[in-house]
Parts: C-alpha cells; structure tokens; sequence
C-alpha cells in the first residue's frame, strides 16, 4: 500500500466518499448577476466597500498563495479555518470513530486536544511530559509505545509545547512518523514555531504522508482577532477535510487583513518583533530567576515563560494588583505551582517584573 492510501486509510471509512456540502461559491461559474446564493442585492448601510454582501471564498485564492509561499508549500496541500482550533476539531471528526479511534496527547499541553477529543467520544491517551533537567519534556518513546499499545489514530505533538515551551527536534518528530506509519496521522502543532529558531515539520512531508502540520497567524503575525489557522498535510487528506468543513470559514476581511500581513514591509517587521521577543524571553528567564520566592524558570521556544513560584496565589494577586494579567497554571497537571508569563514590549514586561520586584522587596 502507498504512502497516501496509508494515510487515507486512516480517515474514518463512512467518511472516505463523503461529498459534504457544495456551496454557491463552490461552483465553478461566472457571471455579471449572481442569482445564486440568495444574498442581498444591497450592501448594508454600514459596509461602505459593499463587499460583505457577498459569501466569501470556501478557500480564498490570495490567501492560499500567500501562505504557501510564507510555508514553502504548495496550495493544495493548505486548509484555511477558523483559528488551529478548527483544524483540530476537523482531524478528530474526519479520522476518529466515537468510541473506538484514540487521541494522544502530551499534557500538561494545549487543552483543545482534549476538548475535541472529548466532543467527539474518542478515547483520550495521556502521555505525560516527563520533568527533568533539560525542561517538561515529551517522552517520545513512551509516545511511540502507547500509541502503538492503545490504537491512537491521532497523535498530537505540540511543539514548541503550550505551555512547557519545550520543543521537539525535527529527526525526533520523523521517528514518530515513522514509527507510527499505517496507524496513526502524528500532528505537529507549530503555533509558536517563528520563535524556536528552527525548520519547520513542513519539511518533513515529502517522505511522511501521516505528517500533518498546524500553522496560524495567531501568534508572531499578531493577527489573533483575525482567526487564520492552516493545516498543511497530503493534498488528498486536505480534500476529504475540505468536505468535512462548513462552507465559509474565513470572512473576507479577514483573509484581506491577512493578505496584506504577509507582504514582504509587513513580514519584515514582524521578524524584527519575532527577534524582539526572542531578546526579552531570555533577560525575563534571566531576570524572573533571580527574584526571591522564584522556583524555577523553564527555558522556553516560544513566546512565553513557564514559571514555578513558592507561592503562585500571592504572585498571581500581586501582578493582578499592578494590572498585570498572567495564566493561572496550577490547575494543569504538574503545575500546581505555575504561572505562564507571555512576552510582552519591552516596558511591558519591565512593568511585570517591577511588580514581582516590590512584591518581594516589602515582604
């Protein structure tokens, strides 16, 4: 069996043929009058543009293109959706029996695996991330093991993790796919990948076909509000996905905002604000550790800081007292005692660690 018939193999089988919805938009026609999709025939008094009338492109074409060129890949092997989260609830829906098909999952880690899983019946697997020296990190052997022994058809690496910040090395991440070829798709969620410095698991793909990758906007482009999540995985997956998916998953001023966040002014300066926080990642891990009640700081390939307190409670209420809000991690497993600092501006972050400073300065 091929690579490719391996990885379809692993969609669910009521799922292989299925032809999903086929939209207005998804008809490929042309016209002056479109009489097509019972929209308005006036722009609303508030749309000055008057393209919000109008449904959007299921997969808009600019947008396509543009974040093929950013990933290095080609446009069919791209879903556009809402956010990562979509593409996750996608892959869990299209290749998960309720009740039969597992999800791995390495926690403390990102809660929407779990969630997906959950709303979808399938068998949660729980590998935890193993606390040592070199940080919270995956077990991969335990990751190759379990799956193997429980039947995951999902298998999710986070890396770099949300919110260990530990990351995973790209020889690592092919032994898994490797290792679990035939039976499970091995997801690389790279939320935070502009900020480990390192390739992309995109460059992967060519030889693993149960490779798929998350990428968004969300982060280093600082387009949150914007909702641009793509996965990158084998074209025929991404087709039986797109089948699976609601019509319109990406507003039009959305996909322009985006469009115009990946020409080359506004991608330079993001990379200049990706070093930024690189910078002030390490002077906060450096500055974080050298305060009283601190006890540990964990290295980190993202975009934030994990950090152990003596007493999280009393440093959570003192940064919330300086206005300064931070995610409450004590109730992950593990991390009883942590809180999750992002990286902010410069003065941002010399407000955060003034706050901890007086803290600890009046007891």
């Amino acid at each position: 069996m091929s690579a490719i018939n391996d990885v379809l193999a692993l969609v669910r089988p009521d799922l292989q043929a299925f032809a999903g919805y086929s939209s207005a938009r998804s008809a490929a026609v042309q016209g002056d009058v479109w009489l097509n999709a019972n929209e308005s025939a006036w722009a609303n008094p508030a749309d000055a543009s008057g393209a919000s009338r109008r449904y959007p492109e299921p997969q808009p074409g600019a947008l396509r293109a543009a974040l093929a060129a950013l990933y290095q890949v080609q446009p069919d092997q791209l879903l556009l959706g809402r956010g990562s989260d979509e593409a996750i609830d996608l892959l869990v829906r299209a290749l998960c029996v309720p009740g039969r098909d597992g999800v791995l999952v390495t926690p403390p880690v990102f809660g929407m695996y779990a969630v997906c899983a959950n709303l979808q019946r399938a068998p949660l697997i729980e590998v935890p991330l193993v606390d040592n020296a070199q940080g919270l990190r995956a077990d991969l052997d335990a990751v190759i093991a379990t799956a193997k022994a429980r039947s995951a058809k999902l298998v999710f690496l986070c890396a770099p993790s949300n919110p260990a910040g530990s990351d995973i090395a790209l020889a690592e991440v092919e032994r898994v796919a490797g290792a679990l070829r035939g039976q499970a798709l091995v997801v690389v969620d790279e939320a935070y990948v502009e900020y480990a410095g390192r390739a992309s698991a995109t460059t992967l793909l060519g030889t693993h076909a149960n490779l798929a990758v998350l990428r968004t906007l969300s982060k280093a482009h600082a387009l949150a509000a914007a909702r641009i999540g793509t996965l990158i995985a084998a074209p025929e997956l991404i087709a039986v996905l797109r089948r699976c998916q609601a019509p319109y998953p990406v507003p039009t001023p959305c996909a322009e905002l985006a469009v115009q966040a990946l020409q080359p002014a506004a991608l330079a300066r993001t990379a200049e604000r990706v070093a930024t926080v690189i910078a002030e990642r390490e002077r906060l891990r450096a500055a974080l550790a050298g305060l009283p009640g601190v006890r540990r700081v964990y290295a980190s390939a993202g975009n934030y800081l994990l950090v152990r307190f003596a007493d999280a409670q009393a440093a959570f209420d003192t940064l919330l007292a300086a206005g300064v809000v931070v995610r409450d991690q004590r109730a992950a497993p593990q991390l009883d005692d942590a809180l999750r600092i992002s990286i902010g501006s410069p003065e941002e972050n010399d407000r955060m660690l003034a706050a901890l400073s007086a803290r600890r300065a009046a007891a």
